[in-house]
């Protein structure tokens, strides 16, 4: 029995780095001898296809969209305003957010979104903190729309803001 969170075909999941997609199918292929299950997950947006092996769910971080729960905790992330950014330079800061936003964790993502987009108020961003900062947005939106729908989110102003929805 593979470890992690079992996936079916049609159901869709977050990998980390990656993004938002769909499991494909369930391939099982022989290796060296010994058969081995694999997903085939799609990107959302992009495309690209990633054969993942089914034992090693847990170790690559791939996981299931999070729910209305979840995405209304990520939301109250992003509302937060009295939030002390660091100040240190920009490339020590972009290389702490982009360790975040590797994490996969839509939590840590959400900060990195809400931090980037508050420090944007206050003065111009470096061309990657502007990257990173549509990154982290197009991760997050459409986890977010998978999770709550387009509808509920348009309804939040400070976030519908963030989103540029």
């Amino acid at each position: 029995m593979p470890s992690g969170h079992s996936f079916k075909a049609g159901d869709h999941a977050v990998y980390p780095g990656y993004g938002v997609g769909k499991i494909k199918s369930i391939e099982v292929k022989e290796i060296m001898g010994s058969k081995h299950s694999f997903y085939n997950f799609e990107v959302q947006g992009s495309g690209t296809k990633i054969m993942i092996p089914q034992s090693k769910v847990n170790s690559v971080g791939l996981r299931p969209i999070i729910s209305k729960k979840e995405a209304n905790e990520v939301i109250d992330i992003l509302k937060e305003k009295n939030v002390k950014i660091d100040q240190q330079t920009w490339n020590r800061r972009y290389r702490e957010y982009l360790e975040k936003i590797k994490t996969g964790s839509v939590y840590e993502i959400a900060r990195v979104l809400r931090d980037l987009y508050l420090l944007k108020v206050d003065k111009e961003l470096s061309f990657g903190e502007k990257r990173m900062l549509n990154t982290a947005r197009s991760l997050l939106l459409k986890e977010l729309v998978l999770a709550k729908g387009d509808e509920e989110l348009k309804k939040e102003k400070e976030v519908a803001a963030i989103f540029e929805l």
